[in-house]
């Protein structure tokens, strides 16, 4: 029979609940709270879950919320409540629950839910991460806002993203789940109408703009001119600015209509703290779907990731966690296995100071030595460059600019 995660406080009701699906001959797991709840529904993976709305410490609709950001909703969801609403039930189902339940619960109506949605044969939609996983997150929290409220009156968004661009995990954020998504990053001949019309209602996706073709430029300009007649929305992303772009060959009027509407995107050097739950999350969807084995982070190794520059961004910090899940010979992901992947062991700087050097010039050697280990480690975040070094930021740049050293991106909050 099923595995039952049953969820309820009121332990009258979890027992009443264990003893009859049991006696169905259920494997049953009552869980208490929504911490509970977690923890269970991650070691059981349960094929089915009694969901109680009202909980002291989280309400079942976050709780349902959480595992649907997370990608984690793949088994039907009963709710339960004694307290429902016809707006709580249309709520849940939108979120993803097959059935609701008012207490008290009559017998022959708990054993139809349960039946039902243990029967119900549709393929689960896959569930792609984005922002909404984040929500103790302030700057991705406020990044998501944004987003959704440009993309409710535009359909094209700009992204102006830093070093180590999110620009897909923004682009999933506000895509509609289940419906296509058209990398034109990836499409190298021709872009047809008919590619255009199997795409109706999804996005069409641009990594990075400069690494277009001439001929990616061109399905471009074409699909920006098709959006409105196939219900499309175009999402592209861009680190450098209207002029580079020019220069680098793109035409006037397309940039002008691709820049209309733009929003300031963090990069992942501007997001070090939130790196550990970027990649405890995706390692869940990764499990979740099926592609890795059952994994788990240490936290020693979540700060290794932390503390990596990832110049390739969101795309290449899911490529080192699914790399890591495969490459694990033990359930628990440990800090040796990343070093291994991510942080070969490099040569440690070394300054050869001449002792018969003028001392100016031996301590500039030492500096730029010093300074080149800095801005590699932090990768030319400038902001941390400064905490690290002691340094006020413009006697920073000076200090830089004397030593011949490139200027690293400023990274104050995007706009």
């Amino acid at each position: 029979m099923a595995k039952i995660l049953v969820v309820d406080d009121e332990i009258g009701i979890r027992e009443l609940l264990s003893e009859i699906l049991s006696d169905e001959g259920h494997d049953v797991h009552p869980a208490e709270n929504a911490q509970a709840a977690r923890l269970a529904r991650n070691a059981a993976r349960p094929d089915l879950v009694l969901l109680d709305i009202w909980m002291p410490d989280t309400d079942g609709i976050t709780l349902l919320k959480e595992w649907s950001a997370a990608g984690q909703l793949n088994m039907p969801v009963v709710m339960m409540s004694g307290h429902g609403t016809i707006d709580t039930a249309v709520e849940a189902t939108r979120i993803g629950a097959q059935d609701f339940l008012e207490k008290p619960i009559a017998l022959q109506k708990l054993l139809a839910a349960v039946k039902r949605a243990l029967q119900k044969s549709s393929i689960p939609v896959r569930s792609e991460l984005t922002l909404a996983a984040f929500a103790h997150s302030p700057h991705l929290r406020d990044l998501k806002k944004r987003l959704e409220q440009v993309a409710s009156r535009s359909r094209v968004l700009m992204l102006k993203t830093g070093f180590g661009s999110l620009a897909e995990l923004c682009a999933r954020t506000v895509a509609v789940p289940g419906k296509p998504w058209l990398d034109l990053t990836g499409h190298n001949v021709p872009l047809a109408l008919e590619a255009l019309e199997a795409s109706n209602g999804g996005v069409l996706f641009v990594q990075e703009l400069s690494g277009l073709s001439r001929l990616q430029q061109k399905n471009l300009a074409f699909a920006i001119d098709r959006l409105e007649k196939f219900d499309l929305r175009l999402i592209a992303a861009s680190s450098l600015g209207t002029a580079e772009l020019l220069s680098a060959g793109f035409e006037e009027a397309l940039l002008r209509r691709l820049f209309d509407t733009l929003v300031g995107a963090p990069g992942l050097a501007e997001l070090k703290d939130d790196i550990p739950d970027l990649a405890r999350q995706i390692l869940t969807h990764l499990i979740e779907a099926g592609e890795v084995p059952l994994r788990r982070l240490s936290t020693a190794a979540m700060n290794i990731l932390r503390n990596q520059p990832w110049p390739g961004g969101y795309a290449e910090l899911k490529a080192a966690v699914r790399s890591l899940a495969l490459g694990a010979l033990e359930e628990e992901i440990s800090p040796s296995d990343v070093i291994r992947l991510v942080a070969p062991p490099a040569s440690p700087p070394t300054c050869e100071l001449m002792l018969d050097q003028p001392l100016r010039e031996a301590r500039e050697a030492f500096e730029r030595v010093y300074f080149e280990h800095h801005l590699r480690l932090e990768g030319n975040n400038m902001t941390r460059l400064a905490e690290k070094t002691g340094l006020e930021r413009t006697h920073l740049y000076r200090k830089l600019k004397t030593l011949g050293l490139p200027v690293g991106r400023k990274t104050e909050e995007p706009v």
